[in-house]
């Protein structure tokens, strides 16, 4: 018997796929759980609408992605902290400052875990810091850290 998985169920199938299985299986566990549902031609043609609506829906993420990439491209960063001799930072300056700096100058929210930064600047200067948008776009960012 055909079914359409509608949760992922270990060793069997994943949500959206259309396997065969055996029918006293698919009677008796997957359909009063819930699992997966008979592959009529109603819930194939919802399938492939639904299939549809997802693969929509990661080309808006991917574009809305690159854009935010382009504006954050274009960005020079300024932050001002306290400094001591040799341009050595009293402290450091982390991800969750700049993302805080973004959200409060430029209006971006961008999370923390995006912005990609090994360790936290602890220099004065220019800084390149990738920030990963999507799996497929990473921008990079100007920081700059002055003393203030």
């Amino acid at each position: 018997m055909k079914v359409i998985f509608q949760q992922d169920v270990k060793g069997k199938g994943k949500k959206g796929e259309v396997k065969e299985v055996a029918e006293g299986y698919a009677r008796n566990y997957l359909f009063p759980r819930g699992l997966a549902v008979e592959a009529s031609s109603s819930n194939m043609n919802a399938l492939k609408d639904q299939q549809r609506r997802q693969e929509q829906k990661r080309k808006e993420e991917l574009a809305n992605a690159q854009e935010l990439a382009k504006k954050l491209e274009q960005l020079d960063i300024t932050l001002h902290t306290k400094s001591g001799k040799g341009g050595r930072l009293f402290g450091s300056v982390t991800s969750k400052q700049i993302s805080q700096h973004l959200k409060k100058e430029y209006d971006i929210q961008i999370d923390k875990k995006k912005i990609q930064l090994n360790e936290p600047i602890r220099t004065l200067g220019v800084t390149q810091v990738p920030v990963k948008l999507h799996p497929k776009v990473t921008a990079t960012l100007s920081v700059q850290v002055l003393a203030e």
